[in-house]
């Protein structure tokens, strides 16, 4: 049997990067797909790769920093498929500038944690009321390495996504004994359209992706598909005894 097969399973920033490919990786293991992201048009192409594979999947247009949209959200993976058994908050923002912490304009500091930080906190509350309401679930948050080590010229990223790996170690210690595990995935340099056409415009600059290439001690970039890897089985029964882990896919970066 297929190892999310009758599971529901949400994902934000479903459209792409990260985020897609872990709705694919869970329709191939028969899980029902609500696929999130801000870019509908996105969303829809995710289900419409899903479907041509014969899973099955929903498209949903959010953007997680409305709190409203969230409810939707969570209300429509709900009416559609029963229940809310996975869910990976994997949508965020990286920001355009690369710009010192004393020359980064507040504008763009409060923007990239309202979606970052407090739109995972609007998912994080909507997907725990309904486990709570079910008695059952699991929730992974796609943190990053900045949410580890200090990440130059982008502060507000480095604070929003340690803001996510304290928002999931918190929430971890309320749930544990309630049937809910709750745990966050750290990426490094993964070859995702926000790394590579983002700030860092990698895929345009050679020196640069090899610079980050460099950082990793695997000396390459990672695949979308070795996170979403790791995500589905933080998802598993397989990881039954962790919760409130911050789990670096790096690499070997940190070691």
């Amino acid at each position: 049997m297929a190892k999310f097969q009758d599971k529901v399973c949400l994902v934000t920033g479903a459209g792409s990067g990260i985020g897609k490919a872990t709705a694919l990786a869970f329709a191939r293991e028969g899980g029902q797909v609500v696929a999130a992201d801000v870019n509908l048009a996105a969303a829809e192409a995710t289900v419409a790769a899903i479907a041509a594979a014969g899973g099955t999947a929903l498209a949903v247009a959010a953007n997680i920093g409305q709190r409203t949209e969230v409810e939707s959200l969570v209300a429509q993976a709900v009416a559609s498929y029963g229940r809310l058994d996975c869910a990976v908050n994997c949508a965020g923002i990286a920001g355009t500038l690369s710009l010192p912490t004393h020359a980064y304009p507040e504008d763009q500091w409060l923007n990239m944690l309202h979606i970052n930080l407090t739109g995972t906190f609007y998912c994080l509350q909507e997907e725990l009321k309904q486990m709570l309401a079910q008695g059952s679930g699991t929730i992974v948050n796609v943190a990053s390495a900045a949410g580890l080590v200090g990440q130059p010229e982008n502060v507000p990223y480095a604070a929003s996504k340690h803001g996510v790996v304290g928002l999931t170690r918190t929430a971890a210690i309320e749930y544990a004994t309630q049937n809910i595990r709750v745990n966050a995935v750290c990426p490094t340099a993964i070859e995702t359209p926000m790394i590579m056409d983002g700030r860092r415009k990698l895929r345009d600059n050679p020196d640069k992706l090899e610079e980050a290439k460099n950082l990793q001690r695997m000396k390459r970039m990672g695949q979308p598909e070795e996170v979403a890897d790791v995500i589905l089985w933080l998802c598993s029964p397989q990881s039954s005894f962790i919760t409130g882990h911050a789990l670096g896919v790096d690499g070997g970066a940190f070691a």
